[in-house]
């Protein structure tokens, strides 16, 4: 089982970029998914989160600017990244709870993606 992020990037003040990070495996279900980010020399925070049944919460600094969206079927969580400011600036995580089959048992994981770096230049 493993999450895998992709779409980051360089992107002018005011651009727009979107995340995507995919859950594959042997999953059973995929429970909460989330969007985290970590600044240089900054501790890593909750940018947004998605429930499996769509409940969303967002930080404060990306709320009107950013959207988080879900495919369940695929197992898939997005952020849109729009009106993207220098301070946005960061290495962006994906997270979710996934339950998932190993040999005779179920296993409850909290996985991270790989990280997917996203610049903003003034």
């Amino acid at each position: 089982v493993q999450l895998q992020a992709s779409g980051g990037g360089l992107v002018q003040a005011g651009g727009s970029l979107r995340l995507s990070c995919a859950a594959s495996g042997s999953i059973l279900r995929v429970d909460d998914m989330a969007w985290y980010r970590q600044a240089q020399g900054k501790e890593r925070e909750l940018v947004a989160r998605i429930t499996s049944g769509g409940g969303i919460n967002y930080a404060d600094s990306v709320k009107d600017r950013f959207i988080i969206s879900r495919d369940n079927a695929k197992n898939t969580v997005y952020l849109q990244m729009n009106s993207l400011k220098p301070e946005d600036t960061a290495v962006y995580y994906c997270n979710a709870d996934i339950l998932y089959r190993e040999y005779d048992s179920v296993v409850a994981w909290k996985a991270w993606g790989q990280g997917t770096q996203v610049t903003v230049s003034s």
